[in-house]
């Protein structure tokens, strides 16, 4: 029997279903997509977002429907095509779902790049599967089984046809991503405006699909509008003249304020220690919880005689590199594409840093990690920040160890952080004369948190705490807590070997980020701490101190950006600061206390989402000089006498 007669006596009806198939098993798979990506699918999400962006959803949809085209056309195996249609739109979506739960941030093209990262923090993140992704995958079975015998005795083809069917569908498919998803100019005349620095809104929007594809655009930096050497120049002329006239002090009651340029002590010691996800916890007690000891008891003591106040933290539930990347460099991650991770995109070459610039001073740098060094791409980062030595977790010996709950073999707790740190410093101090800047990341107090994590005698105890909290929020807290009293244990054990040196010592102390507590904002919302949104600012502003061994003056920082803790710590110390630093001091005392993830904390410390004139013109400077330090030609280099530092890009 020939195939022409073959396929003409396949029934109307069931050719029919045959030619609906595709395309309906595609829109279903996009409804599963989107319902398994935000957790929820009703009809207000269809009113308020797929809606008015329907095109974006019908992009979406052209795409899944020519994968499910190619992979027939290839296979003639149509239950592979259905699968492989619902893979490619579900898992990115559970992905998504799980990363917006775990960050805040929705799953995005840099996340591919981040693999190792990503593996480890879901291992231990305890998340679960949710009813859509259940749901779903009866469906994709449904489907799929359904496929195979809807299919089923169809007419054969030859490879003629099939090849050409192939080629047809992929073509079309490459069509629509580098031609449509691709091309900017043509997305927006469909209706999708970029939103590159709210990712989580962006997605709303515009759906999982549609939103991953058109971000590839944005792995490209362009240059601001008016980039020159002249523009550069013209912002660092004002900053010097800036300082030829005086001006009140930016701490009137700081070190560097109250002594004499010629007496104040020039190369100290630095050490800079970002504890992971700190705050001071013990906050909460006036939100109507009570811990059976005092969580931050050397903390409180400390800020008696330190600089103290808060850093406005880009990120919130991950994304420690981010935080560490502003503290080092005075860059901020909000000119960035929101989700990308400067380490592994963008320090591939040496640029300006803290490190860098005293290294130009003579000092001797060093960084201290207690995880592995290829996390977030650290062993190839800090070289090109000016990290000389990396001591990572490969190489520590003799470490204590918690934590085994979540994360296996357990984490390295910041007391032998704080060993590992006096260690290192020891060590660069007998090789060396030259003064040292050791910057120290810890691990201990990781996510995600279950009251298993420390044995009950060990643990810090709730006592009392609001109303409608989950027993396991509750252990969840006191795990959290636990990691806050060892931070603090760790903070003591430091300031009091380093009061005891015969050199003059700072010592930098912050967190990089807060996180959900319990895959929940109960912690928060049942107390009225704060709202069950990632983006409140109260989420964002991190314990900091700033403490050294040759003065107790008492400064209220109040909350500045994380970009601005390295201009700030050389400013109230009076230490000799890099022209870039300058200007973000000033537009500290001027403009605003931190733009950040579209955020604008005011100077007096009112928050907003709208710059005034003043801000937009000073962010716009920022963002040159970042720019021509970053990614340009380095003019900036040339007037902080680096300019021998790496090589410049090509001027895009």
């Amino acid at each position: 029997m020939n195939k022409q007669s073959n396929d003409t006596r396949t029934p109307p009806l069931l050719h029919a279903a045959r030619l609906v198939f595709p395309p309906l098993a595609a829109l279903v798979v996009l409804v599963l997509t989107e319902w398994i990506a935000r957790g929820t699918l009703d009809a207000d999400t269809f009113a308020q977002y797929i809606g008015p962006h329907w095109e974006a959803y019908a992009l979406a949809w052209a795409l899944l429907f020519l994968v499910w085209l190619t992979v027939d056309w290839l296979t003639r195996f149509a239950p592979l095509a259905t699968l492989v249609t619902a893979i490619l739109g579900c898992v990115p979506a559970a992905v998504d779902f799980y990363t917006l739960q775990l960050r805040g941030e929705p799953f995005l093209p840099w996340d591919l790049m981040q693999v190792s990262e990503a593996a480890g923090v879901a291992s231990a993140a305890g998340i679960h599967i949710q009813t859509s992704m259940t749901v779903s995958i009866v469906v994709v079975l449904v489907l799929t089984v359904g496929s195979f015998f809807l299919y089923r005795k169809r007419a054969k083809l030859g490879w003629p046809q099939r090849v050409a069917g192939f080629a047809a569908s992929a073509a079309a498919g490459c069509a629509l991503v580098f031609c449509v998803f691709l091309q900017s100019a043509v997305t927006e005349s469909l209706g999708i405006l970029p939103d590159a620095w709210m990712q989580d809104r962006y997605y709303r929007y515009y759906g999982v699909i549609t939103s991953f594809l058109t971000n590839l655009t944005n792995l490209e930096i362009d240059k601001p509008e008016e980039y020159s050497e002249e523009a550069v120049n013209e912002i660092l002329d004002d900053v010097e003249a800036g300082e030829k006239y005086s001006t009140s002090p930016l701490y009137p009651e700081s070190y560097g304020a109250t002594t004499p340029a010629d007496e104040a002590v020039q190369k100290p010691t630095i050490l800079y220690v970002m504890d992971e996800s700190y705050w001071d916890v013990s906050e909460l007690e006036q939100y109507g919880y009570q811990f059976d000891t005092d969580v931050s008891a050397n903390l409180h003591r400390l800020q008696q005689t330190s600089a103290y106040g808060r850093a406005y933290s880009p990120s919130f539930g991950g994304g420690t590199c981010d935080v560490e990347f502003e503290a080092l460099t005075g860059y901020s991650v909000s000119f960035l594409p929101n989700g990308s991770k400067p380490y592994q995109q963008h320090v591939t070459k040496p640029m300006f840093a803290l490190p860098n610039y005293l290294k130009t001073q003579g000092y001797q740098t060093a960084a201290v990690h207690c995880f592995w060094a290829k996390y977030w791409s650290r062993d190839t980062a800090y070289p090109n920040l000016g990290l000389d030595t990396f001591l990572s977790l490969e190489k520590m010996h003799g470490v204590n160890k918690v934590r085994k709950h979540y994360w296996t073999s357990g984490l390295v707790t910041d007391d032998s952080m704080a060993d590992q740190i006096i260690q290192q410093y020891e060590s660069m101090k007998a090789s060396s004369d030259a003064p040292v800047f050791l910057h120290a990341v810890t691990m201990q107090n990781h996510t995600n948190y279950n009251k298993d994590n420390y044995p009950d005698d060990e643990r810090v105890k709730v006592l009392e705490h609001p109303a409608g909290l989950k027993a396991s929020t509750v252990g969840a807290l006191e795990d959290f807590a636990t990691g806050i009293r060892d931070a603090d244990a760790m903070l003591g054990k430091l300031t009091e070997y380093f009061s005891q040196v015969d050199e003059p010592v700072i010592l930098v102390f912050w967190g990089d980020h807060y996180n959900p507590i319990d895959s929940n904002y109960d912690v928060f919302t049942r107390s009225g701490y704060a709202s069950d949104s990632s983006a409140d600012p109260k989420l964002h502003q991190t314990t900091l101190l700033m403490w050294s061994n040759y003065t107790d003056k008492p400064v209220d920082l109040g909350t500045i950006a994380a970009y601005d803790i390295s201009p700030v710590m050389m400013n109230i110390y009076g230490l000799k600061q890099p022209l870039y630093f300058q200007y973000l001091n000033r537009q500290l005392q001027v403009a605003c206390r931190s733009n950040t993830r579209g955020t604008i904390l005011n100077r007096d410390g009112s928050t907003t989402n709208t710059m005034t004139a003043l801000q937009q013109k000073w962010n716009q400077n920022h963002w040159m000089l970042q720019y021509d330090l970053m990614f340009g030609k380095g003019y900036a280099l040339d007037r902080m006498d680096m300019a021998g530092l790496g090589e410049s890009s090509t001027d895009k």
